[in-house]
C-alpha cells in the first residue's frame, strides 16, 4: 500500500469477512495511540495467532479489515515513533553468522520468516537481524501479517 492509502487498510481484502473470534482478541491487543487510532503491536498479532491456531497472515487480514494500523515489526522495519524504523545500529556478526546472512538472501532479498529463523538459528534477537540485513542492503519482503 501507498502512504497515500494509509488507514484504508481493508480495501486490500474486498471480498473477505470479518471473523468475530479473530476480531474480539484484536480489539483486546489494540491500544488507542495518541492521535485516536486504534493500534497493535507485531508481536500482540503473533500471539494472537499461536493462541488462536491461525496463521499469521489470518490474524493480519482481520487487523486490515478493522483498519487496526500495525506498530513495532519485530524486525525493527516500520511502526517506531518518531522515525519509523529502529535499528541497532551497533549490532556486530561473526563471520559465520554474517555468512548465514548472506545465505537466507543470496540475490540481495528475503523473507521475513527466513529472517525469524535465522534468529532463532543464530541465538540473536529478530531486531538485530533486521539490522544486520538493513546493514547489508538486503531487502526483507513477504510480512508473515502481509503488511509489506
Amino acid at each position: 500500500m501507498t502512504h497515500q492509502d494509509r488507514g484504508h487498510y481493508a480495501m486490500k481484502h474486498k471480498n473477505i469477512e470479518q471473523d468475530l473470534r479473530i476480531a474480539a482478541a484484536l480489539e483486546t491487543g489494540a491500544i488507542t495511540s495518541k492521535n485516536g487510532k486504534k493500534t497493535i503491536t507485531c508481536e500482540e498479532l503473533h500471539l494472537i495467532s499461536k493462541n488462536l491456531g491461525i496463521t499469521p497472515k489470518e490474524v493480519g487480514i482481520q487487523a486490515d479489515l478493522m483498519e487496526l494500523r500495525l506498530k513495532e515489526c519485530q524486525l525493527g522495519l516500520f511502526g517506531y515513533e518518531p522515525d519509523g524504523k529502529n535499528f541497532n545500529k551497533k549490532v556486530e556478526l561473526s563471520d559465520i553468522q554474517l555468512a548465514d546472512i548472506q545465505a537466507i538472501a543470496p540475490d540481495g532479498r528475503t523473507t521475513c520468516i527466513k529472517c525469524w529463523q535465522a534468529a532463532q538459528k543464530l541465538n540473536m534477537s529478530r531486531l538485530d537481524v533486521g539490522s544486520v540485513c538493513e546493514k547489508m542492503g538486503i531487502k526483507i519482503k513477504n510480512c508473515q501479517l502481509g503488511a509489506f
